[in-house]
């Protein structure tokens, strides 16, 4: 059996996301006992200033805070690096170009997930925190690869989607989850095939409730498949 390689993962944003990554990387493993899983370093520091508030109205920039956690996993030991937070990677060129290990991008891991699920193109669903769409991280990849991306109205990101992450940021997970798939079941209604859960703390939210009757891509799922295959390549 190839032996696995040591990830670093990069959390804190927000903590309780971090913390599913690291538990649904270890479901999702191959594993008949302890010594078949992956090591992993977490470094989980919720210090970061907000990523949403840096881009849209000048907040302090979370990119020191962000590369002391990248410089503490590579002194620690980490082979490759993976975020589960999908507006961090608004600063992944100026993170990846100061480190000399890999880091998984979310968005190409969200985009293989879509594929797993068997949706290869038309029209997808995302839902994202103000600052991933604005910064656009989703929709020109997925566009490129031959989806149309619909996205909540500005009005329905105010009332619904916001605020339902600002929850589950809180801990008023359960809350989450109507607003949640409130706002998923309306852009499948607009004609989304799949629906991207492109914050790693909507995944959170969905989890209190019932599934929903579409593909539904989990941005922390999709992130903890990529790193399972960085870490244990086949061969």
């Amino acid at each position: 059996m190839t032996e696995a390689r040591t990830l670093g993962v990069l959390g804190g944003m927000g903590p309780l996301a971090g913390a599913t990554f690291m538990q649904r990387l270890t479901l999702l493993t191959p594993a008949e006992r302890d010594q078949d899983h992956i090591p992993t370093i977490l470094w989980s520091d919720p210090r970061v200033p907000d990523r949403t508030a840096a881009r849209l109205s000048g907040g302090e920039d979370p990119l020191a805070a962000l590369m002391r956690g990248i410089a503490g996993l590579e002194a620690a030991g980490a082979g490759a690096i993976a975020i589960p937070c999908n507006t961090a990677h608004g600063w992944f060129d100026a993170m990846q170009a100061a480190t000399r290990l890999p880091i998984l991008h979310i968005v190409e891991a969200a985009s293989d997930e879509l594929l797993r699920l068997g949706v290869a193109n038309g029209p997808i669903g995302l839902m994202a925190t103000k600052g991933t769409l604005a910064m656009r991280l989703y929709q020109d990849r997925l566009e490129g690869r031959g989806y149309q991306v619909l996205v909540p109205s500005a009005e329905e990101m105010d009332r619904i989607v916001m605020p339902a992450i600002d929850g589950v940021k809180a801990n008023r997970v359960a809350e989450a989850y109507a607003p949640l798939a409130e706002m998923a079941i309306a852009l499948a209604g607009r004609g989304a095939r799949a629906v991207v859960l492109g914050c790693t703390e909507i995944p959170l939210g969905m989890a209190a409730g019932p599934a929903l009757p579409f593909p539904v891509a989990d941005t922390i799922d999709a992130l903890a498949r990529a790193a399972i295959a960085w870490a244990k390549p086949a061969g």
